[in-house]
């Protein structure tokens, strides 16, 4: 076998697995949206959940935040601040209160669904960038998604005004978080290790006055919650995602992200038995596409 071979065998390899790890990441949130619905069905709290979904990788990363400090010297002040803000405690609880009230179908088109749109929106008002054709296109799919699952609560499917307002305003938590994140200089295990450090503080501090109800859950509950919420969303998706950009490149990997909503549709149907009725699905996979759209895979020239 030539050398040629052997890389294009070796190249080709790479690719699968940074395929096969970006569609992970996909359903680990979809998995994270559902399990996260299911958590609120036992007497664990919304800060119970926090504390998993950050206490674990804040424990694993030890020795990354311990390296940095708390406050790294030559990493700029306000995107670490922004940083923890738009995807540490604050970001969990806005989501954990949307998601009361949302069934995971339709939270999986209102937050990780919409979180392009934000990004996009953001970049064009704050950073001056001017996005083409097929992005804009993206941008106007995902908001027909809205518009969508909006018609359905108009005809029987009925989600609450906290569904509109308040996943959409963790959509752009995470947005902020994403350009916060490209300007920090941080990469991504020491922003993970960052943003979960602070966020376990945040959520320790707070635990006196909000009390815990991890005495009032069996164990198995609990396990599945450190398994869903602290290795699998807190620890997987940077590792497997951070993978896929090295292997794919940001563009590509960013498309697989546009599985997401139709993923946590049929979650949510097929664990928690929610209805999904036409015009989820229907918004799901619209909100899939204007995902795929908004990271510009079809443009003309790659981002």
């Amino acid at each position: 076998m030539s050398d040629t071979t052997i890389t294009t065998t070796s190249g080709s390899s790479r690719n699968l697995l940074g395929a096969l790890s970006a569609l992970g990441v996909v359903f680990i949130w979809a998995a994270w949206l559902t399990s996260t619905r299911h958590g609120f069905g036992t007497a664990l709290t919304t800060l119970d959940l926090s504390l998993l979904r950050y206490g674990v990788p804040a424990i694993v990363l030890a020795p990354v935040w311990l390296r940095t400090g708390l406050w790294p010297k030559n990493t700029p002040k306000l995107p670490l601040v922004l940083m923890v803000l738009g995807c540490g405690a604050f970001f969990f609880q806005i989501v954990a209160l949307g998601m009361h009230h949302t069934p995971a179908a339709a939270a999986g088109v209102l937050l990780p669904g919409a979180m392009p749109f934000f990004v996009a929106l953001i970049g064009m008002a704050v950073l001056g960038e001017r996005p083409d054709n097929a992005r804009k296109l993206g941008m106007a799919a995902i908001l027909a998604g809205g518009l969508i699952l909006l018609a359905g609560s108009l005809t029987g499917h009925a989600l609450s005004w906290v569904s509109y307002v308040v996943l959409p305003l963790g959509a752009t938590c995470f947005a902020i978080y994403t350009h916060a994140f490209k300007h920090s200089g941080l990469n991504a295990f020491e922003g993970g290790a960052l943003i979960s450090i602070w966020s376990m503080i945040i959520n320790l501090a707070l635990l006196p006055f909000f009390g815990t109800g991890f005495f009032d859950v069996p164990m198995g509950e609990i396990g599945l919650q450190v398994l869903t919420q602290g290795v699998l969303s807190g620890l997987g998706t940077m590792i497997l995602y951070g993978y896929a950009v090295r292997t794919l490149g940001g563009t590509q990997a960013a498309a697989y992200t546009a599985i997401t909503p139709v993923a946590a549709a049929f979650a949510g149907a097929w664990i928690l038995g929610e209805p999904v009725g036409l015009l989820i699905i229907a918004a799901a996979f619209v909100t899939g596409a204007g995902v795929l759209l908004s990271t510009g895979i079809l443009s003309r020239k790659k981002a």
